[in-house]
């Protein structure tokens, strides 16, 4: 096997990972509707039994970091499938709504490990040549998971009324999240340890040995060397993230982490049904209407795996956080005018395509590769952790925000829209002039180029 083909395959197990995240995240979409008539939820309640989720991912991006660094990334990522898998069943079965949350948190906590894990392993073992494309995997295994959930769903909804589905067919939703975990946690005893995380342990010569299988150039020791002299530099105190240079490449990871959420994505992936049915769709239509709107990301998910290494992540990443400015817009305008026809799913296909060019696998590409081999676990960490906290907030508010009497009597439903459109353009700003180009460099060079 050609060490790119190793690579891709180690990348695929990690990118499981990432269909979880998609799975585990979006399943609610098609089920909080039923949920909220199950439990006879009000606003706040229907919000938080969405967004629940999200506190476990809060938890889990912050515990990663120290766990993958203690005890190594694959293991760390076993531990998430265990959640994964936990969560599914528990989440199916509730009594009450209090347990029903509980369970979803659990899964929360391995969607978060796995958000960080997934990419940082890839990063670890990807050739530098192509190693935007591997972590872009990751991306396009979490579209995926968006979207086969998105058929489940509408699968299941098909299997009954709509009184079937409020007291059955949601618990089935998110049931069927079993099979991919078990798979993803199979998957995972077959691959190696990162070679880096390895060396940092002292092992060398199995750090060698997987390195030797994954170099497309046979330049092994160098490698080898390399990841050693950075490693000796390492420190251990979370001060480190606050040194010269290294408090630049911080400030820019954590903005774009923050900036991936608060620009709407999950509004979309979480709500989509209930936005549709909210303007005038029936549930089959709005349910299918979310399945258009999954199939629109994976196929963008795709263009940007195949321009990432060749355009590189400035070009994308404004590119494509404009196109999503400009579609927010767009659907405020169409929200505040009651202009709602066809116009209300090109819009927001329109944003999702812009998002998965750009915003979705190339800020993942970026927050892998740009933090020094010293701090990268913790740095990691810490993005991870302001991103799914920033995913809460947008998740938790949105419906609030929605239903609020003095923004529907000035804006109608498009305040929040042209919110998450001014930070679109913010993003804009901050990648011009502040995120060097890293397209082409190992991670050793990325480093170097940070320091004063």
């Amino acid at each position: 096997m050609r060490p790119s083909q190793y690579a891709s395959l180690l990348s695929t197990v990690a990118a499981l990972g990432g269909l979880l995240f998609g799975y585990d995240t979006a399943v609610v979409a098609g089920a909080i509707g039923f949920l909220r008539d199950h439990f006879a939820l009000d606003a706040a309640e229907t919000g938080f039994a969405a967004s629940s989720a999200l506190l476990g991912c809060i938890v889990g991006a912050a515990g990663a970091g120290t766990l993958s660094d203690r005890f190594g990334r694959r293991r760390a990522l076993l531990l998430s499938a265990l959640f994964f898998t936990v969560s599914a069943v528990w989440s199916a079965i509730p009594t009450s709504l209090t347990e029903f949350n509980i369970a979803r948190i659990i899964g929360g906590v391995g969607v978060g490990m796995a958000s960080m894990l997934s990419p940082l392993y890839i990063a670890e073992i990807a050739p530098a040549e192509i190693r935007g494309r591997l972590i872009s995997f990751n991306q396009f295994a979490i579209v995926t998971g968006i979207l086969l959930v998105y058929f489940v769903n509408y699968g299941i909804a098909g299997l009954g009324d709509q009184a079937w589905n409020t007291s059955t067919g949601w618990r089935w939703m998110f049931g069927s999240e079993t099979i991919p975990a078990l798979l993803f946690m199979l998957s995972l005893i077959a691959i190696p340890e990162s070679p880096r995380w390895l060396i940092k342990q002292g092992k060398v010569d199995e750090a060698t040995a997987i390195l030797t299988r994954l170099s497309t150039h046979g330049n092994a020791q160098q490698q080898v060397r390399e990841i050693t002299d950075a490693i000796a530099l390492e420190g251990s105190s979370m001060r480190d993230l606050l040194r010269p240079g290294i408090r630049r490449t911080l400030v820019i990871g954590l903005s774009l982490a923050v900036l991936q959420q608060i620009t709407g994505i999950n509004v979309f992936l979480y709500y989509a049904p209930e936005i549709f049915k909210s303007l005038g769709s029936g549930t089959d239509t709005a349910l299918l209407q979310t399945v258009v709107i999954g199939a629109c990301n994976v196929l963008f998910t795709v263009v940007a795996i195949r321009s990432v290494d060749r355009l590189g992540r400035r070009p994308l990443l404004m590119i494509g956080a404009a196109g999503m400015g400009a579609t927010l817009a767009g659907l405020g305008w169409s929200a505040y005018t009651s202009t709602t026809a066809g116009w209300t799913l090109v819009f927001i296909i329109g944003y999702i395509a812009c998002f998965a060019l750009s915003m979705g696998p190339v800020v993942w590409v970026v927050l892998a590769e740009i933090f020094p081999t010293r701090i990268r676990g913790r740095a990691m960490a810490v993005a991870t952790f302001l991103l799914w906290t920033s995913n809460y907030i947008i998740s938790q508010t949105f419906p609030m925000l929605d239903a609020n009497e003095f923004l529907i009597a000035h804006f109608h439903h498009a305040f929040p829209f042209w919110l998450y459109a001014v930070f679109c353009v913010a993003t804009v700003v901050m990648v011009w002039r502040s995120l060097p180009e890293t397209k082409g460099k190992t991670l050793e060079e990325i480093e170097r180029s940070w320091m004063p």
